[in-house]
């Protein structure tokens, strides 16, 4: 659905190696707390999954992907609970408010495309390409890194070589990127809450009344 190029009756490469960093980018730089996610030692956790569904690539699709699974992941709430020993109760959303998922930190995913010039003059770097961009470029970097300036990969797959002090550079800007985006994300994220929690508040009330 998302572009004529991908047969979306298997996994093709670029999805495979999409999926792939945003794993390495969420999940092995311990964003969420897995350990919040633990009800019974050794017996019972709740099984988190995130799933993707691409309506459009115009381009910058793993950074997009992203911000997309980061902001679900802060927006999703799930059932409260109680143990008592070994028995754990699962309550509903009448009967206690869902939870949000602890996350320690949000590491976004930028990523700059290299260009080649004319022999002699410094190779150019755009952030956030298009498509048609994409597809003429000669390499590509990306930094996943969240708003404290804590790097959490760099991916930088074949393509042109890049030179140290650019790859520095493209740090610096993917920190000051990231402080945007986790300010928007945490922002809009908010916005919903509050209209969530007070779509909720009604309901409990209505229930209360009769």
């Amino acid at each position: 659905m998302a572009t004529p190029t991908v047969d979306p009756s298997r996994p093709s490469p670029p999805e495979t190696l999409l999926a792939r960093l945003l794993d390495k980018t969420l999940r092995r730089s311990a964003a969420l707390d897995t350990e919040s996610l633990c009800l019974l030692a050794g017996k019972s956790v709740w099984a988190i999954r995130c799933d993707l569904h691409i309506l459009s690539h115009g381009g910058g699709l793993l950074d997009a992907c992203c911000v997309a699974a980061l902001a679900g992941l802060l927006h999703f709430r799930r059932p409260e609970v109680s143990v008592e020993g070994e028995k754990v109760t699962v309550y509903s959303a009448e009967e206690r408010a869902p939870v949000p998922l602890s996350l320690l930190h949000l590491p976004f995913c930028v990523t700059f495309s290299i260009f080649g010039i004319r022999q002699g003059e410094e190779e150019v770097v755009l952030l956030d390409a298009d498509r048609a961009e994409e597809g003429v470029r000669e390499g590509s970097v990306t930094v996943g890194v969240n708003r404290h300036g804590e790097v959490c990969q760099i991916a930088k797959l074949g393509g042109r070589e890049v030179d140290a002090l650019e790859l520095l550079r493209c740090v610096g800007v993917a920190e000051g990127r990231a402080k945007v985006l986790d300010g928007i994300v945490r922002r809009r994220v908010g916005e919903e809450e509050r209209r969530r929690d007070g779509g909720v508040g009604k309901v409990l009330s209505a229930e209360n009344e009769r």
